[in-house]
């Protein structure tokens, strides 16, 4: 089979397609044909070498896909059954997603049954199943409540902007790039605010005390004025690192957190089959049915990953990418 290997750390160019052997289906793993997975800036970052031991080179990089069953071994599904998989050690503790067939845990592989194309559920997995669980998991979030999605131009704040107006909340959004405001917009963002690292002023004019809920996706660089932007007994959830800064130095929670507000974190790391199938289903019937977008930025072809991860490094993206795979 063809996969894209990387072998040591390093630019795109270090993306590499070659001829490796096809992995055999074993007791608790599923060989999946693959058809076409998203980009994730966790993808770039390992392959940019700061995933630090955990991950070992050579590495078929990639911690989703969606695709049909090849072989279900032991797993239960079937031969030609369209799933689903993130995360679980995916492209970080064994090869993930960027090849023609990937060997995957049972335990991440998640039936689904939709006719959107395929490009379109590569889109959806990773980032709504992170916006899920942000605002239902982690917050707790309720119709009429509101909401500030930091970081809104990213596959994940769209999927959070989105979700959020189908969960009936108000939705404010973050850019640093006025150029994006309209996007926000269309995506269903009720206000857009330029982030200039200090918006919590801003906020509290727009919401009377602040947000119920920050879904914090810049990262540390934000954090603690995200937490200002929370009203009392409202919360932050940790969810992301666009900000490309891994430490806040000298983080003290008693006096950076406000009174009553609380600080949660969500990562796909929490995603497996048994508790996101059902969450899926739901997404992927509701981008059927309009509800709900893919937010499909660019659609790129397996020869053009290092392209492609140019072009998410350059930060060029609003939305997800895609690449499919023939």
């Amino acid at each position: 089979m063809k996969a894209i290997v990387v072998d040591r750390p390093g630019p795109p160019e270090v993306l590499q397609i070659r001829d490796i052997p096809t992995p055999a289906a074993r007791d608790g793993w599923v060989l999946v044909r693959v058809k076409a997975f998203g980009l994730n800036r966790s993808e770039m970052f390992t392959r940019q070498g700061h995933s630090g031991p955990a991950v070992k080179f050579p590495r078929v990089l990639g911690i989703e896909c969606v695709g049909m069953v090849e072989d279900a071994a032991d797993s239960g599904l079937k031969p030609g059954q369209t799933v689903a998989a993130v995360m679980g050690g995916m492209g970080r503790d064994f090869d993930g997603g960027y090849a023609q067939y990937a060997l995957l845990p049972a335990g991440q592989v998640m039936p689904v049954e939709t006719r959107l194309p395929w490009q379109e559920l590569a889109a959806l997995p990773e980032a709504y199943l992170t916006a899920w669980g942000c605002l239902v998991e982690a917050m707790q979030l309720e119709a009429g409540q509101r909401i500030l999605v930091r970081g809104g131009s990213s596959s994940v704040g769209m999927a959070a902007i989105a979700l959020g107006k189908d969960l009936g909340l108000a939705v404010a959004a973050t850019t640093r790039a006025a150029a994006k405001a309209e996007v926000l917009r269309k995506a269903g963002a009720d206000e857009v605010i330029i982030d200039d690292g200090r918006i919590s002023a801003a906020v509290k004019r727009l919401f009377h005390e602040g947000v119920d809920g920050v879904v914090e996706l810049v990262g540390t660089v934000t954090l603690l004025d995200s937490l200002r932007c929370a009203a009392p007994r409202g919360f932050v959830c940790y969810a992301g690192m666009l900000g490309n800064e891994w430490v806040l130095e000298r983080f003290e929670p008693m006096p950076a957190i406000p009174s009553t507000v609380r600080l949660t974190t969500y990562t796909t790391h929490m995603v497996t089959a048994a508790n996101s199938t059902e969450p899926v289903q739901r997404i992927v019937r509701a981008v059927e049915q309009g509800r709900l977008r893919s937010h499909l930025h660019r659609v790129f072809r397996f020869g053009e990953i290092a392209e492609a991860h140019r072009y998410m490094e350059e930060n060029r993206a609003t939305g997800k990418l895609v690449v499919t795979v023939d």
